[in-house]
């Protein structure tokens, strides 16, 4: 099976696409990292059949430099450029993309399938999925029931949702007053996508069709408070948790002869060293990476060690 590999490692997970010479999706794969983004990445390989045939790999998410560096990417992106490859080809009549990922958030504005304007979230991660993960558990509710709690409230309970801190005091107090889970989340919800839309979206030209991507798109009560302050409803992709990796699997098509070292990890013969560099007053720190006898550095400021 002739293919192309794309990869996003993100904060809290990693994601890995595989599509034909078609841009059909094979096969996709999404795990928690807890940490270990490679020793994930490592396990995912090892699940891939070894008929795939690699012909062009791609990388991106906030460990895209490190883990480009040891598979041997062909391509490395940011999750902007990822997500505006995979949505320009199966959702080209999108016109606002948002995207909640574990520990930010996004927004591209479209037009006739060409991203024209974007923004990420920079000072909160209020609404992300670490946050939600984090109040999920303090609750003693399953994450994955935590939007169809949300949807049996019938209350507008104001939670304040402007910061994680905040917010997360403000659930507490509604809890001492006595206010029931389900309205709590409900209210947590509707606040965390008003927050959304008045920082990263804020001045953004909003149309839709509306697209929800990243893992919260899976929490029904995230969706339900954009539809409701939206005015619209809220298009869910069938692989909406891997769109990056599937837009890196497509940048990589252009790859004319493939670096991917293979899915097998044991040839890799990887090393690693971190140390500071010391020579301004940056004082870097360098992550030293060698395999197979090729070495590369991640973490230079001033270009020093590219």
């Amino acid at each position: 099976m002739k293919c192309y590999l794309g990869v996003d490692v993100g904060s809290v997970s990693v994601k890995v696409a595989l599509l034909d010479f078609k841009c059909r999706v094979l096969r996709t794969f999404y795990e928690r990292s807890s940490g270990m983004p490679l020793e994930t990445l490592k396990k995912i390989f090892d699940r891939i059949p070894s008929s795939y045939e690699i012909f062009g790999a791609g990388v991106t998410g906030s460990g895209r430099n490190f883990i480009g560096k040891v598979i041997g990417a062909d391509v490395i992106k940011n999750e902007i450029t990822a997500h505006a490859s995979a949505l320009s080809k199966f959702y080209p009549s999108a016109k606002t993309v948002i995207e909640l990922g574990g520990q930010d958030s996004k927004i591209i504005i479209f037009r006739k399938g060409v991203p024209v304007d974007f923004a990420m979230n920079t000072v909160c991660a209020a609404g992300t999925g670490s946050f939600l993960d984090q109040q999920a558990s303090r609750l003693c509710v399953p994450i994955e029931k935590f939007g169809s709690l949300a949807l049996k409230s019938k209350k507008a309970l104001n939670v304040g949702g402007r910061c994680t801190v905040f917010a997360e005091s403000d659930m507490i107090q509604k809890q001492q007053a006595g206010h029931e889970i389900h309205d709590i989340i409900n209210g947590l919800c509707n606040n965390l996508v008003k927050n959304y839309l008045s920082n990263v979206a804020k001045g953004k030209d909003l149309e839709k069709p509306f697209v929800l991507l990243g893992g919260v798109a899976a929490n029904v009560g995230i969706v339900r408070a954009f539809e409701k302050n939206l005015g619209a409803k809220m298009i869910i992709p069938r692989h909406y948790n891997v769109m990056g990796a599937i837009g890196m699997a497509l940048l990589s098509r252009e790859t004319k002869k493939t670096k991917f070292r293979g899915l097998d990890f044991r040839k890799y013969n990887l090393k690693k060293e971190a140390f500071q560099c010391r020579d301004c007053v940056n004082a870097c720190d360098i992550i030293k990476i060698d395999v197979c006898g090729e070495v590369s550095h991640i973490g230079s400021k001033c270009g020093k060690y590219a």
